[in-house]
């Protein structure tokens, strides 16, 4: 019955919106730092959300909505071959 509410809906908006930024920067290769050292791998994390950035500009300026689902790396290349 809470769910049902306007209030747990524009809550539940949010973290959706957060959640599926968090997945794209997986995506991208957040997970794991190319680097050691705190000063470099923070630096890899900015260039990350700089990409992340791009990629919604892009989106947004050629009005194409992103994919809401994750694709994987066994589907990517299947798609690229049909190509």
């Amino acid at each position: 019955a809470v769910q049902q509410t306007q209030h747990w809906r524009a809550r539940y908006a949010t973290r959706a919106g957060i959640e599926g930024t968090i997945d794209q920067a997986v995506d991208l290769g957040i997970r794991r730092a190319r680097y050691r050292g705190i000063d470099k791998t923070r630096l890899q994390h900015v260039f990350i959300a700089c990409a992340l950035n791009l990629i919604r500009l892009n989106a947004y300026w050629n009005h194409h909505p992103l994919d809401r689902t994750r694709t994987s790396h066994l589907g990517k290349l299947a798609l690229t071959l049909a190509t």
